[in-house]
């Protein structure tokens, strides 16, 4: 396989990740720069392209609030998980955790018969 395929395939997997990770992360609210340093710093960095027109998607779909505030004399607009948002959290996580599982046992297949 080639560094493409890789690259190609490691972006379809993250992309599938990273609306859990960013309402997890929200369910401490945040604004879109703390949000982005808070997933950065836990390994899940997601560029500003990517990020703002999820944060629309998922405040059209109900599953965020968010509101304008004056901080450190700059508008700022927080974002935090709508009581919907933390009954999807709670499924998604739940269905991460078993999809995590299954992988787990596949992977460790794969591993036990190569040896």
């Amino acid at each position: 396989m080639t560094h493409d395929h890789f690259d190609s395939l490691r972006l379809e997997l993250r992309r599938g990740c990273v609306p859990l990770a960013v309402l997890a992360e929200l369910g401490r609210e945040r604004y879109g720069y703390t949000l982005r340093k808070s997933l950065a710093e836990k390994g899940m960095a997601v560029d500003e392209g990517t990020l703002y027109p999820l944060l629309r998607r998922l405040e059209a779909q109900g599953l965020l609030t968010s509101e304008w505030r004056e901080e450190e004399s700059r508008p700022r607009r927080f974002y935090s998980l709508s009581s919907e948002g933390r009954r999807i959290l709670d499924r998604l996580t739940a269905e991460w955790i078993a999809l995590n599982e299954s992988l787990t046992g596949i992977l460790k297949e794969l591993n036990d018969g190569a040896h």
